[in-house]
């Protein structure tokens, strides 16, 4: 493991706005040094999306960017992140991810024409890998089709690159579901692992080729299916916050490859990351209800470097389209973080303790990414020796987080979950100290109609 110390030590500078290592676009917004930017997340409303639909899609998005991109420069923002999760059509088929990705940027320029308004594009394409079944991770048309789009973006003028990646995550769902501590940690700590450093050198690659940055990975598809799945009280909410404590393991792969920040809105492990590396961070909290509900609303705010709200249709609401109405939502957000800071330190501090206060002691999930408890996690991600033992030490130290906060009255836990304190510790103990013994035990559980070991660098 690269990281072997923490660049943020204290929890109170574990903070909105500042990261040890910010970073500069070329527009000169420097995210992480002293300013919180709105960061906007959209898609399209409910339609089909092939060759026919292609000029209503390109409207949507000239819609979007042009609605969105005035309202920030009437509401005087200092500047915006705008960023493109593509669908899995337009991953599938690059050239058309390319067009809507020039259509943003063509937005961006005219604006900051018309108004002087800073902004930046954050490229995140589809992960489709797992269409294929079992998924083909290394190789086949849907790795190609992705890497052409990265290219693609990256050389007319997106200068972040991120995704939502999902190496290990045909085995995690079963585990989650399952209450599988053992087949988690094996899904984010071994194979997810192995497809992140893949996936991540790759495209440090193509990120040097054309001088833009490789921003973050997130275990969106894990950490926050686990949150969903807590919501819907299919699962505890004490092992969905052990599970997320586990995810930051998986993604700070990208930074040991290169990645810089920042980190993806919708990982919610990014305050354990931005505590490792420094990096600056995207969050998301009650602003991504349009996409998925969430404990944290408040709390997610209290580290973030750019503020977002997930995905939002392109439907009318009665105050405008609603991308434009978020834009507006975020932009607010970040006003109230940017002027408690320019009120000092410990105003901005005060403010990050509200964050935290307002949402920590009500849901183990909020607890657990809590600026402290942050630290702590990250303190023991960083004192590991390997990606295995990093999950087991984390998942460990997150069990020990919630008992202790639980037993002194500081963590509301709902009574039939107290008891999964003892199953995911004896759950914990009964695995093997050597990695190796570990993967064979469990790639000799796993469903292999599921999962191709040799796409992980691992023998079957």
């Amino acid at each position: 493991m690269h990281y072997k110390s923490l660049a943020i030590e204290d929890p109170s500078e574990l903070i909105f706005g500042i990261s040890p290592k910010p970073v500069l676009t070329r527009s000169g917004m420097v995210i992480g040094g002293g300013t919180v930017y709105p960061e906007l997340n959209f898609t399209l409303p409910p339609m089909k999306i092939d060759a026919g639909t292609m000029p209503e899609v390109r409207h949507n998005y000239e819609q979007i960017i042009a609605g969105a991109l005035g309202r920030a420069a009437e509401l005087d923002a200092p500047g915006v992140v705008i960023e493109f999760e593509t669908l899995p059509p337009m991953t599938e088929h690059p050239a058309w991810g390319l067009e809507i990705a020039k259509i943003l940027l063509e937005g961006m320029q005219q604006e900051a024409c018309r108004s002087g308004l800073k902004s930046v594009l954050r490229m995140t394409p589809n992960d489709n890998r797992e269409f294929e079944r079992p998924p083909l991770m290394r190789r086949g048309r849907y790795w190609d089709a992705m890497l052409e789009l990265f290219e693609g973006s990256a050389a007319a003028g997106a200068e972040l690159l991120s995704i939502e990646s999902v190496g290990g995550k045909e085995l995690h769902d079963e585990a989650l579901v399952n209450g599988d501590l053992a087949g988690s940690l094996f899904s984010l700590c071994i194979l997810g692992e192995r497809d992140m450093r893949f996936l991540w050198t790759n495209l440090q690659t193509i990120a040097d080729k054309h001088g833009v940055k490789c921003a973050g990975d997130t275990a969106c598809g894990f950490g926050n299916t686990a949150m969903v799945l807590a919501e819907q009280k299919m699962i505890p909410r004490v092992f969905a916050a052990v599970v997320r404590a586990i995810t930051a393991v998986r993604s700070l792969v990208a930074y040991e490859c290169g990645a810089v920040g920042p980190g993806k809105d919708c990982g919610y492990e990014n305050p354990i990351l931005k505590a490792i590396t420094g990096y600056p961070m995207a969050m998301e909290g009650k602003t991504s209800a349009c996409a998925h509900l969430s404990p944290m609303g408040n709390l997610a705010a209290a580290c973030c470097d750019t503020w977002s709200n997930e995905s939002v249709q392109n439907i009318k609401l009665l105050g405008g389209m609603a991308p434009t109405c978020y834009m507006e939502q975020l932009i607010y957000d970040c006003r109230l973080m940017n002027t408690a800071r320019g009120h000092g330190k410990e105003s901005a501090r005060q403010l990050q303790r509200w964050f935290v206060e307002s949402d920590a002691a009500l849901d183990p999930q909020a607890f657990i990414l809590s600026p402290e408890s942050s630290v702590a996690l990250a303190r023991v991600i960083v004192n590991s020796d390997s990606y295995y033992h990093a999950g087991v030490a984390v998942a460990r130290k997150a069990v020990e987080l919630l008992r202790e906060a639980y037993g002194q009255g500081k963590l509301h836990i709902e009574p039939k979950e107290v008891a999964w304190f003892d199953t995911m510790q004896d759950d914990l103990d009964e695995l093997p100290e050597s990695e190796s013994e570990f993967i064979g035990r469990q790639l000799a559980l796993a469903d292999r109609s599921r999962f191709l070991p040799q796409e992980y660098e691992l023998k079957g």
